[in-house]
């Protein structure tokens, strides 16, 4: 069992700011924090909300969706984020799935809000919601969470581009707090940085959540701002930095990064995608050494975590693992690969996942149970580790590729471009991209020859911006097996090679 953090951390430190809005003077104190958590839980639990229940979330990034997190903790109640950057077409059936008896929502994504969820359960965080947390009365809180019970769920894909529900554990948050916290030596003087979105782990874990177990300050802003960061550093007000690398570009190439001392900063860090060697040099040129690292929804998500002394003698390296992950690189028969053999990527320790949400199919795949009784997560991943130690992803196994931080899975992009009544196949496969990291292409057999702007306006009626493709390519037909099925690897090389 897990005790109630938040409820010790307001005694501790009672009159610390634990969360301030960058835009506006809206903040909370820990003890603030935790009386309007406990408050949202009563009034949750007087409308019927019990354990097990689900919670959801359309919302950008502010302090109440924090204190909704750690309501739901209380009542023992199931927090489900959904992606606002979605089409309403994409969120129903999620929504459908999950079935929450309360959506929360701001006034940027109001419209969508109700057209998801009715007028009668949403409540919305700008108009209301003060009013709502008052209602509950006397309400007896949970002072203990069972280690792997459900805290929360965040949406990733499978290879079938069917989204999956990830439960996250109590277990996992306060592990990634550990592996996190010792990766960069938090300090409870430490400042940190609230702006990755909150349907991530990243938004919650990067680094929030283990800010608030060890009584430090998060600044919060709605979304990624490159001046409003710059700003931050150049005062002094951030000791800590988590970010994609395409935030790494956008900061890179802000009219205020070469006259702000980003070296002031004590720790960089990057994941959610291959971070350009490239820009690890810029960076250091201006005294900031950028720790690379690598994680996933299903592991918390700190695994990996480059250490400042090699960022530049191992560029390219995603670091060690940490204190309570184990990790192996290991063959088809899972025998642990030697030195600098490429072979699947493991997991397995308490920041790993117990599976998803209602489906036990996925998670059965997703894992192998060695013959000690031990649950390896296979990530679908492809790494070796060198000589030293430190490991390298050296691809995927999976078809998903990664842009601007967020993963496409092509079956998802596919099946909506099936949609067209003039599209008769498609395939997708992802290319290298400077800004995006990576980007798709589409390969489209159709009936006939379909505008750019049309197939983008009706791309983005049915997908996430971040999933539409780059480029589209008609073609005649598509290379096949012997069985029809397309084959890929080779639209890709024929691409890379100009064909």
């Amino acid at each position: 069992m897990i005790s109630d953090f938040l409820k010790t951390r307001a005694k501790l430190t009672p009159n610390k700011i634990a969360l301030k809005e960058y835009f506006g003077d809206k903040s909370r104190t820990f003890s603030q924090l935790e009386n309007n958590a406990h408050k949202l839980a009563a009034s949750m639990k007087s409308i019927g909300v019990g354990e097990g229940d689900r919670i959801g979330a359309l919302c950008r990034n502010r302090v109440e969706f924090f204190e909704t997190l750690f309501a739901c903790a209380k009542l023992g109640a199931i927090l489900v984020p959904f992606n606002w950057r979605s089409p309403c077409d994409e969120i129903i059936p999620l929504y459908e799935t999950i079935t929450p008896k309360i959506l929360f929502y701001g006034d940027e994504d109001a419209q969508n809000a109700l057209q998801i969820a009715g007028a009668n359960c949403a409540i919305n965080y700008d108009d209301g919601y003060q009013d709502f947390i008052e209602i509950g009365g006397e309400f007896k809180a949970r002072d203990f969470w069972p280690d792997d019970e459900c805290w929360y769920l965040i949406f990733t894909s499978g290879t079938t581009g069917k989204p999956k529900a990830v439960i996250q554990t109590y277990r996992m948050a306060l592990a990634n707090a550990v592996n996190i916290g010792q990766a960069i030596g938090i300090s409870p003087d430490d400042k940190f940085l609230n702006f990755l979105p909150l349907f991530h782990t990243a938004g919650i874990n990067l680094h929030t959540l283990p800010a608030l177990i060890n009584g430090c300050m998060s600044w919060v802003i709605s979304g990624f701002d490159a001046k409003s960061v710059l700003d931050l550093v150049s005062r002094n007000e951030l000791s800590c930095f988590f970010g994609v690398p395409q935030v790494y570009l956008l900061l890179s190439q802000h009219e205020d990064f070469e006259k702000t001392n980003i070296a002031n900063l004590r720790n960089w860090g990057c994941g959610g995608a291959p971070l350009p060697d490239y820009l690890v040099e810029i960076f250091a040129k201006r005294g900031a050494l950028v720790c690379n690292g690598m994680g996933m929804t299903e592991t918390g998500p700190t695994v990996f975590m480059m250490d400042k002394e090699n960022v530049l003698n191992k560029i390219g390296s995603v670091g060690k693992s940490q204190v309570l992950t184990i990790a192996r690189v290991v063959d088809d028969d899972f025998n642990e690969c030697p030195k600098n053999q490429e072979g699947h990527l493991v997991f397995a320790g308490p920041n790993i996942t117990i599976g998803y949400w209602n489906n036990p199919n996925a998670t059965k795949e997703t894992f192998h149970t060695d013959a000690n009784g031990i649950n390896w997560l296979k990530s679908g991943d492809l790494a070796k580790i060198d000589e030293d130690g430190y490991y390298y992803i050296v691809g995927r196994s999976k078809e998903m590729f990664i842009s601007g931080g967020e993963n496409v899975y092509p079956a998802e992009v596919e099946n909506a471009l099936l949609g067209h009544e003039d599209i008769i196949e498609a395939a997708i496969i992802g290319i290298p991209d400077e800004k995006w990291g990576e980007v798709g292409v589409a390969f489209l057999s159709a009936k006939r020859q379909i505008e750019n702007d049309e197939l983008i306006a009706f791309c983005r009626s049915k997908l996430a911006a971040f999933k539409i493709p780059k480029k589209f390519i008609f073609v005649d037909d598509y290379p096949r097996t012997a069985a029809g099925k397309i084959q890929k690897h080779i639209l890709k090389k024929e691409y890379e090679n100009g064909n």
